[in-house]
C-alpha cells in the first residue's frame, strides 16, 4: 500500500508490507526534493529494495521529504517518535540535518542507523550505543583521496568542500592524510550552484591537481563549470561526487577522474551482483553508492530482527553490533564506535557502451576505522 499525504512542504508516503502490531517501524526522513533529492531517491530505493526481498509481512516504512532543512527534519522526528511510535529511524543524507535530528532521537530509546551522514561528533565523544552508522564516518572517503594523491604523485592540490559538517569534515579528512602542498582551500556555500569565482582562483593558483567535495546539484554545477572553463588540471573526489546519477548529468567531461568509494558496482562479492542486478530490474537505473547504503542498512535492520525483538533494546542492539547480513561490500564489521571497518578503493570514470559509470583501479586503504573512536567512550 501506498499512501501520499501533502502538507506542511513535506510528503508522506507510508510503504507498509502487512505490518503487524509485534513487528518494527521505520521511520525515513531523507532528502526527496531540491539539489539532493537523488541521493534520498537512492537511499530510499535501495532501503525499500531490501525489504521487500526480505519477503517479511512485519516491517513497516513510513518515508518523509526533510527538504534538506534542519527545522523540518526535527519537526518530523519528533513526530515520527512521539506520534507514529517508531522504533528506528533512518535515511538522512547531510551531516547538519543529522546533528539536528540524531542527539535527540537516540536518548528518546529509538535506534538510529545511519545510510550516509556520518559527522566526527558522533563518531567520538557524542556516539550513542543506539546509534549505528552502516556508510563510514565523514572523513573516510576523503582520508582515502589525501593517500591515493600521494600515491599518485600530486604535490600541489587545490582542495574545497562546502561550509557545512560533512564538508568540515572532508578537508580534515583529506588534510589528516595527504602529504603534499595545498595550493589553496576553499569552503563553499551550502547548496551554492556558481562556481566561478572558485575555478578562477584554481586556474591562478600552481595546482597540480584539484580535490573537491560537492555533493548532488553541487557537484553537478561545479563538475559541468569546471569543463566549460578549459582549466585541465586532474580532479580527483569522493564516491559520491562521482556517483551515477552525477555521471548522468555531467556526461563525458567526467571521464577519468578519479575517485574513492567503499563500494563500487563492480565488487566482486555474491551480495554485489545480485543487489546491481534486482536494483536494475527493478528501477530501470543502475544503483549509486547511496542506493547500496539503504540497501545494505535495510538489510543489517533484518539481520537483527531475526535474532531479537526490538522491544528488548538490549537485545536487538548487540544484533545489530554483530552485523550478520551479506553486505555488498563484502565483508562487514563495525569498530566500537558502531562505524565500518573497511576497504575504500580508487575509481575510475568509465564509458561501458554508452553508460558513464566507475570501474576500480586499486585499493587506497584496508580494513580502515576512523580517527575518532578512540574518543568514544562508549
Amino acid at each position: 500500500m501506498v499512501r501520499s499525504v501533502l502538507g506542511l512542504g513535506a510528503v508522506l508516503a507510508t510503504f507498509v508490507t502487512g505490518a503487524s502490531a509485534e513487528g518494527l517501524k521505520v521511520g525515513m526522513i531523507t532528502t526527496l526534493s531540491g539539489g539532493g533529492a537523488g541521493l534520498g531517491l537512492d537511499v530510499r530505493d535501495g532501503f525499500l529494495l531490501a525489504v521487500k526481498q526480505s519477503g517479511r509481512d512485519d516491517i513497516e516504512v513510513v518515508v518523509e521529504d526533510d527538504q534538506q532543512e534542519p527545522d523540518v527534519a526535527v519537526q518530523l522526528a519528533d513526530r515520527l517518535i512521539q506520534s507514529e511510535g517508531v522504533d528506528v529511524l533512518t535515511g538522512i543524507i547531510f551531516s547538519n540535518l543529522a546533528m539536528a535530528v540524531v542527539p535527540s532521537a537516540v536518548n528518546q530509546d529509538v535506534f538510529y542507523l545511519s545510510p550516509n551522514a556520518g559527522p566526527s561528533q558522533l563518531a567520538g565523544a557524542g556516539c550513542h550505543p543506539n546509534y549505528f552508522n552502516v556508510a563510514w564516518q565523514n572523513d573516510n572517503l576523503h582520508e582515502a583521496a589525501g593517500a591515493h594523491m600521494n600515491e599518485a604523485g600530486f604535490s600541489s592540490a587545490f582542495i574545497l568542500a562546502p561550509n557545512y559538517p560533512a564538508g568540515q569534515d572532508a578537508l580534515t579528512g583529506f588534510k589528516r592524510f595527504y602529504q603534499g602542498e595545498l595550493a589553496g582551500e576553499l569552503y563553499t556555500q551550502l547548496g551554492q550552484t556558481d562556481y566561478a569565482a572558485e575555478i578562477a582562483q584554481i586556474r591562478a593558483s600552481a595546482a597540480d591537481s584539484v580535490f573537491f567535495f560537492l555533493p548532488g546539484g553541487m557537484g553537478i554545477s561545479f563538475l559541468k563549470q569546471y569543463a566549460d572553463s578549459g582549466v585541465d588540471l586532474p580532479l580527483v573526489g569522493p564516491g559520491f561526487s562521482f556517483d551515477q546519477d552525477i555521471l548522468g548529468a555531467v556526461g563525458e567531461a567526467a571521464l577519468g577522474a578519479r575517485n574513492t568509494s567503499q563500494w563500487s558496482k563492480d565488487l566482486d562479492n555474491d551480495a554485489n551482483r545480485a543487489f546491481v542486478e534486482s536494483f536494475q530490474a527493478e528501477y530501470g537505473r543502475l544503483p549509486s553508492l547511496y542506493a547500496s547504503q539503504g540497501f545494505d542498512t535495510a538489510n543489517l535492520m533484518i539481520s537483527a530482527m531475526e535474532k531479537a525483538d526490538v522491544a528488548d533494546m538490549d537485545a536487538f542492539r548487540e544484533a545489530l553490533r554483530e552485523a550478520g547480513f551479506a553486505s555488498t561490500r563484502g565483508d562487514f564489521e563495525f569498530g566500537p564506535n558502531h562505524h565500518p571497518i573497511q576497504d575504500i578503493y580508487v575509481r575510475e570514470v568509465v564509458l561501458e557502451g554508452d553508460v558513464l559509470t566507475n570501474r576500480i583501479i586499486g585499493t587506497a586503504l584496508e580494513d580502515h576505522t576512523d580517527a575518532y573512536a578512540a574518543d568514544c567512550a562508549m
